[in-house]
């Protein structure tokens, strides 16, 4: 079993290009909204030391952006 997480702002027009990706693959993911959760954006730098969205953690593994290839890769 993935675990995804898609880290996203409610303006982020590449966050919803990712969460739909993922809806088209039929991956299921948690989204933390880090426009709202100021503690998990805090956490979101702390541990990748990017600030920008979409980033996407699959089983630990980080992906900046909108990358649906590296998406690919990084699932069992």
């Amino acid at each position: 079993m993935n675990k995804v997480t898609v880290y996203s702002t409610n303006t982020c027009p590449y966050c919803t290009m990712m969460k739909n990706f993922l809806k088209e693959q039929g991956i299921p993911f948690t989204e933390v909204n880090v426009q709202q959760d100021r503690q998990a954006a805090q956490r979101l730098v702390e541990t990748t030391g990017q600030m920008g969205v979409p980033q996407t953690e699959i089983n630990g593994q980080w992906i900046l952006g909108y990358d649906p290839d590296a998406v690919m890769a990084l699932l069992k």
